[in-house]
């Protein structure tokens, strides 16, 4: 104990006796080496990310010729939307490394035309009309192919899950996170991931410029618009580097 005591005033004497300015010194520099001390990345966030990518799905949605290409004539066609087919085909290649489960949904309209909505079935007469099933409008555009392990989902109006079985194969499937490319922003991209936030899927993602409408200014909005509502809007270079 006397020991203790000896060595404890010892101590206290050096410490009285240091000069004050250089006892500051030593120790802010000791304070800032501590700070400047590189820290160790914690792996798991990324981890938990990449375990999700098996509860991800990707929409490609409407990515069909009489929507993309001006040679086909189509009153359907959206203006500039050829130039994101190479962002999409990105996506797709991504999501397929990831594990992600990619669908593919797609208009295909009766030539009759009754499948459609009112007021486009003027479109449609004596068996000709746009996305019709098994006409060349319908196809995927060139550089976009249905792979095994793909899910084609067939639609007839705005959104993806409108009477379709969808929410039953991503449900079923053990989907809680949606990723979204495609066309159009205003029509089948918005009503699809409004309809995703209505039946509460946990994370929903529109990839800006793997997406697109008849004008910037319209794309524009409606991503905002979008995001407004909680929905992730990153740039394909954005969602390739986060790996969300």
């Amino acid at each position: 104990m006397t020991a203790h005591l000896t060595l404890l005033a010892a101590l206290v004497f050096l410490l009285l006796s240091f000069d004050k300015r250089s006892l500051f010194q030593y120790l802010k520099k000791k304070i800032l080496i501590i700070n400047l001390e590189p820290r160790r990345l914690d792996s798991a966030p990324m981890a938990t990310v990449c375990c999700n990518w098996n509860e991800t799905a990707l929409l490609v949605i409407d990515m069909q010729n009489d929507f993309l290409l001006p040679e086909m004539g189509s009153p359907m066609l959206v203006p500039g939307a050829k130039a994101v087919v190479p962002a999409v085909a990105k996506v797709v290649s991504l999501a397929r490394e990831r594990g992600i489960f990619v669908i593919w949904v797609v208009r295909e309209h009766d030539p009759s035309g009754k499948d459609v909505e009112l007021f486009r079935r003027h479109h449609y007469s004596n068996g000709k009309g746009p996305t019709m099933k098994g006409a060349k409008g319908a196809e995927l555009v060139d550089g976009l192919k249905i792979r095994d392990g793909d899910y084609k989902l067939v639609k007839t109006r705005f959104s993806a899950f409108f009477n379709t079985h969808l929410d039953a194969v991503l449900k079923g499937s053990g989907i809680k996170r949606l990723v979204i490319v495609g066309v159009q922003t205003p029509n089948c991209i918005r009503q699809t991931v409004f309809d995703a936030v209505a039946l509460d899927y946990e994370h929903v993602t529109v990839i800006v410029d793997a997406t697109a409408a008849a004008t910037p200014e319209i794309h524009s909005s409606n991503i905002r618009d979008m995001k407004n509502v909680g929905i992730a809007t990153p740039t394909l270079q954005e969602w390739t580097c986060s790996g969300a």
